[in-house]
């Protein structure tokens, strides 16, 4: 019995979905008939900039933004093919459709960039999805008035809203095609773009004092104001109807997700939006409170160590940290910068991704990847660095750690192709996504689906599916064994630590294993 109306339940769904296709297939080939007849040629999509020294992994291809994600449990490959018959049969295949994301500004107009322009954010809107994805944007930082005048000077639209255009085209998880972004496509997408030093590493005061506290030096610092008045603003655009909302960044951005993810969680509670389901997603932004491998002055935000910049930073940016990570680390709040850190504090769910060889991280600990090979006493440190970040990372539920020397990944369009232990970074964030809507439904976690992925392979780009490396003088390509060389390593000598023959360990680097 129980197997019949499990079937009848699977028919009564397809039937459904079918009548739902087929309208909406009839309704946009009148539209299309519409648009040849009389509107004007659509403007082509327009392609994301390729990073600058990885190759980029092919070009998309337009398909048709259904909603499928009420279907539940093992319906995926069904959906797959209902995806696949929409995007074959939808009559404006041949048109581009418009999937820009389109600049908005805050109604609280008191609330501003670092340099009084007004805050804004791009959004997309996906009517019918009751998932919302808010992403911040990385970017670095600046902690005094010195660097950040630099800053100001050659990096103005990390801190102005000037000059921003009225639209901007999402990649990876902000992409709107399938094929770039499985699960997230068809969600509702809000980018915001006042930056780092308004965002990812700003925290701010409460609203009532933020006049006094907030300007220095010329230069105001309202990141977590500017999060929640742009919640503020998004309750009126429909996040109020809300299941789902996922509060995500990279590099800088991904710190300020770690910072604010509770205080997004709790405002909408205390707003009466109960119903809501807060996540955050941290791309690139766990970075440690280690020794740099040559201690320098601290004169920029290069040069200066992890710890020294943020004792400095949370004191210029006026900044606050989370109420239960403040009183675990009372008289140094500035520890609550550091993913290890602050992670056993927040209350909200929280999906970590980490790369295990940092660049952004090695950078600030004073290891040069450009030039001549490294030294062994480099090579060593780097070695050190992904076992240090394997160990801080051990204790976090649901996490991607790749063994890649990379920064940032959600938004890249290679994301897809990053794999660990066989597992993509999407099917992880899918799993992630199944595996907390089961715990609130008291059913058992899906089997099969890994959240908690690390590579365990102890050098950079060991894992066969890194991003491609380009020699940043001849800009060619690299294989694993031309990056290690490069790296200057020791294939005697690293074939001895692993205890194994030189030609072995080759092969094996050759194969990707």
């Amino acid at each position: 019995m129980r197997i019949w109306r499990k079937d009848v339940t699977k028919m009564t769904l397809i039937r459904v979905v079918s009548s739902v296709l087929l309208l909406v297939l009839m309704q946009s080939g009148a539209l299309c008939a519409r648009r040849f007849r009389g509107g004007r040629n659509p403007q082509p999509r327009r392609s994301p900039p390729p990073p600058t020294y990885r190759a980029d992994r092919g070009d998309t291809t337009e398909s048709f933004p259904l909603d499928f994600t009420a279907v539940e449990e093992n319906m995926d490959n069904f959906m797959t093919q209902v995806k696949n018959l929409a995007q074959s049969l939808y009559p404006c295949s041949a048109q581009k459709l418009d999937y820009d994301m389109r600049l908005n500004f805050l109604e609280n107009t008191s609330v501003t960039c670092n340099d009084g322009s007004p805050a804004g954010y791009y959004l997309k809107e996906s009517r019918g999805s009751r998932r919302w994805l808010i992403f911040l944007e990385g970017g670095w930082y600046c902690f005094n008035k010195e660097n950040c005048d630099s800053r100001y000077e050659t990096m103005r639209r990390l801190m102005s809203s000037s000059k921003w255009p009225q639209t901007k085209t999402g990649t990876g998880i902000l992409s709107p095609l399938p094929e770039e972004n499985p699960h997230w496509w068809n969600a509702n997408m809000w980018h915001f773009k006042c930056y780092v030093c308004c965002v990812g590493l700003c925290p701010t005061a409460p609203v009532i004092s933020f006049v006094s506290l907030l300007y220095t030096g010329g230069y105001a610092f309202m990141g977590s104001l500017i999060i929640q008045e742009v919640v503020k603003d998004l309750l009126k655009k429909g996040l109020e109807n809300a299941k789902v909302l996922l509060l995500a960044g990279s590099s800088a951005g991904g710190t300020g997700v770690l910072l604010n993810v509770d205080r997004v969680a709790e405002m909408l509670e205390g707003l009466g939006h109960t119903a809501i389901q807060v996540r955050g997603l941290s791309d690139s932004g766990w970075f440690l409170d280690n020794k740099q491998y040559h201690c320098t002055d601290c004169v920029d935000t290069a040069s200066c160590a992890p710890t020294e910049t943020i004792k400095r930073g949370i004191k210029y940016w006026g900044g606050m940290v989370p109420e239960r990570c403040k009183q675990a680390h009372e008289g140094e709040e500035w520890n609550c910068f550091f993913g290890y850190r602050v992670f056993p504090s927040i209350k909200s769910p929280v999906f970590v991704v980490q790369w295990l060889f940092d660049e952004a991280q090695l950078t600030v600990d004073n290891i040069q990847l450009t030039g001549q090979p490294v030294q062994e006493g480099q090579w060593r440190y780097i070695q050190n660095l992904g076992t240090e970040l394997r160990n801080t990372l051990k204790d976090v539920p649901a996490m991607f750690a790749p063994a890649c020397l990379s920064h940032e990944v959600i938004t890249r369009n290679y994301w897809i192709d990053v794999q660990v232990k066989g597992t993509s970074l999407p099917r992880a964030l899918h799993c992630w996504d199944r595996s907390l809507n089961d715990n609130r439904n008291n059913k058992a976690p899906p089997k099969g689906c890994p959240v908690h992925l690390i590579d365990s392979c102890p050098w950079p780009h060991c894992n066969p599916t890194c991003p491609t490396i380009r020699d940043q003088f001849t800009g060619q390509e690299m294989n694993v064994i031309q990056f290690l060389m490069h790296m200057g390593f020791d294939v005697q000598k690293m074939a001895q630590q692993q205890g194994m023959d030189p030609s072995k360990l080759l092969g094996m680097l050759s194969s990707g294993s």
